[in-house]
C-alpha cells in the first residue's frame, strides 16, 4: 500500500483535482515502466510469518538492506517502515509482506534487472538469519491471527474499518500478495482508451497470473483467492467501474467517483487522523468532522486517491491492479503483457475492437471466472484461455514493434510474455501445477510449497 503522498499546497478550486490527475501526462517518448511486488517472508526452521522486530524479522531485514546496500531510511513515529534509492521504495504491506515499488524504468529488460537485484539483495539477508520469501498470491497456511500488523498508522485506522465492510477485507490487507505495474498516458484520451482496455482485459491477467489455491492449510476452491478477496470487500472503492464505460468519461468523472468514496484518513505531522467513513466533498467544504474548518491540500487529495482499490485505477498513471504474485517469471511477464498491449498504439487499438461491444455484465462475469478457473474459466460463451491466447498475440506483436532491446541486442521484450504463452498452451496456471503437486506428490502436505514458492 501507498506512502504518504506529496500533492502539493490548498485547494482552492475544484478543477485543481482533475488537473492533478492530468499532470501525469507525457509525450510517448517519457513513458515509462514502474513495477511493483509483494511477497511473503518466513523463518525456515518454524515456517512461520516474520515479526516486525526481533533478530528474525521485518526490522532486520530492512536493516540490513540498508546497512548492506545503501538503501536510505523512510520512518514513521520513530519506525523503521521503508527504505528508498534511485527512484525505488520497499515498503511493508499489513501483515509483513515486504513491497517492492520499483523506479520508472523504459524498457522490461530494465524492470526484470532491478527485480533481480532486489531478490538477490532480499535473499543475502534473509540467508543471514535463516528467512525466505515466497511468491505467491494468498498465505498458503497461516491462519488470520498468525499474522503479525507492521507498526504504521494507516494500517491501525483500516484494520477496524476493514472488518465492518464487506467479509473479506482483512484477507485482503494481511494475507495476500500482487504483481502489478504502472503506466503512463499521454492525454485524456489516450487515459481513458487505455484504462478501458486495462479493466477489460483485467481477467485476462487475474487468468494467466493465478497462484492461491489455497487458504488456512487447504484448497480454497479458487484458482485465484486474492482475486475472489477483491470480488467481496467494500464495494464502495473496489470493481471494475462501470462508469468508466459511459460515453463522457474522462478526468472529471474520475474526480467525481473518488470524491464519493468515503475517506480513510488524513495524514497531518508525522499521523495518521482517523477520517474513516468521512467526506472529501466534505472536506472541500471544511466541514470535515476529523478537521472542522480546515481545507485540504492537493497532498490530502493524493492520499486520499490511494484508498480507491478498483482493478485498474489511475493517480497520475494507471496502476495494472489484477494479478497474484508468483515466480521471478511472473514478476516480469506482468508489465510485459500490459506495456505489449498499452505501449504501441497499434495494439491498444486492437485491444480496445476485441473487447468492443462487451458489457459490464460480460466483464464482471470474466473477472469472477477467472477467480474461480483460471484459465479454464468460461462467461457469456467466451473461454478465458482462448481470450488469453488472443490477448498475448496483441501483447507480444505490440512489443515486437517496440523493438527495445536489451542491452547486449539479444533479445527484444518478447520473450518476457514465453512463460504465459506456456501457460495458455498447456491450459494451466501456477495454481493448477500447485495443486496437482499437492494431490500429487506432497500428498497433501503443504508444507513443501514454501520451498516450491520462495525465490
Amino acid at each position: 500500500m501507498s506512502i504518504p503522498q506529496q500533492g502539493g499546497g490548498p485547494i482552492e478550486r475544484p478543477e485543481q483535482m482533475a488537473e492533478y490527475v492530468a499532470s501525469g501526462e507525457k509525450p510517448r517518448d517519457s513513458w515509462r515502466i514502474g513495477t511493483e511486488h509483494e511477497k511473503f517472508g518466513f523463518t525456515w526452521d518454524t515456517l512461520k510469518p516474520l515479526p516486525y522486530e526481533g533478530e528474525r524479522s521485518i526490522l532486520a531485514m530492512l536493516e540490513g538492506l540498508r546497512d548492506r546496500f545503501g538503501w536510505e531510511e523512510i520512518r514513521e513515529s520513530g519506525k523503521l517502515i521503508g527504505l528508498s534509492r534511485d527512484g525505488a521504495n520497499v515498503s511493508l504491506e499489513p501483515g509483513g509482506q515486504l513491497e517492492l515499488s520499483g523506479a520508472p524504468v523504459e524498457t522490461i529488460h530494465d524492470t526484470h534487472a532491478e527485480t533481480v537485484r532486489h531478490l538477490d539483495e532480499v535473499r543475502a539477508i534473509a540467508d543471514g538469519v535463516n528467512a525466505g520469501f515466497m511468491g505467491i498470491g494468498a498465505a498458503p497456511v497461516w491462519h488470520q491471527d498468525d499474522m503479525p500488523m507492521m507498526p504504521k498508522g494507516r494500517y491501525a485506522l483500516m484494520t477496524p474499518y476493514m472488518q465492518k465492510v464487506g467479509t473479506l477485507g482483512t484477507q485482503m490487507m494481511y494475507r495476500t500478495c500482487t504483481v502489478q505495474v504502472n503506466l503512463d498516458y499521454a492525454s485524456e484520451a489516450d487515459m481513458v482508451q487505455k484504462l478501458r482496455v486495462a479493466l477489460s482485459l483485467q481477467p485476462v491477467a487475474t487468468a494467466l497470473l493465478a497462484n492461491s489455491p489455497f487458504l488456512d492449510g487447504r484448497p480454497n476452491g479458487m484458482k485465484s483467492w486474492r482475486a475472489h478477496i477483491w470480488q467481496n470487500l467494500d464495494a464502495a472503492r473496489t470493481g471494475m467501474l462501470p462508469f468508466v464505460f459511459e460515453d463522457g468519461f474522462g478526468y472529471e468523472a474520475w474526480v467525481d467517483y473518488v470524491l464519493d468514496v468515503p475517506m480513510y484518513f488524513v495524514y497531518r505531522d508525522g499521523k495518521y487522523i482517523d477520517a474513516l467513513g468521512q467526506s472529501f466533498r466534505d472536506f472541500l467544504n471544511g466541514r470535515l468532522p476529523a478537521l472542522p474548518g480546515e481545507l485540504p491540500t492537493l497532498s490530502d487529495w493524493a492520499d486520499h486517491m490511494t484508498t480507491v482499490f478498483p482493478e485498474a485505477r489511475i493517480k497520475k498513471y494507471i496502476e495494472m491492479r489484477g494479478a497474484d504474485c508468483g515466480p521471478l517469471s511472473h514478476l516480469s511477464a506482468l508489465p510485459a503483457l500490459w506495456v505489449g498491449l498499452t505501449y504501441d498504439q497499434g495494439a491498444l487499438d486492437a485491444a480496445t475492437e476485441l473487447t468492443r461491444g462487451w458489457t459490464h455484465d460480460t466483464r464482471e462475469g470474466l473477472r469472477r471466472a477467472a477467480a474461480r478457473d483460471g484459465l479454464s474459466g468460461e462467461h457469456d460463451g467466451i473461454r478465458l484461455n482462448d481470450l488469453a491466447g488472443e490477448v498475448l498475440t496483441l501483447a507480444e506483436a505490440g512489443l515486437a514493434a517496440r523493438a527495445r532491446r536489451s542491452a547486449d541486442g539479444a533479445a527484444d521484450e518478447v520473450g518476457y510474455l514465453a512463460v504465459l504463452r506456456e501457460r495458455v498452451e498447456r491450459g494451466m496456471t501456477a495454481a493448477d501445477d500447485l495443486l496437482a503437486k499437492y494431490h500429487g506428490e506432497w500428498q497433501g502436505d503443504l508444507s513443501r510449497i514454501y520451498a516450491e514458492t520462495a525465490y
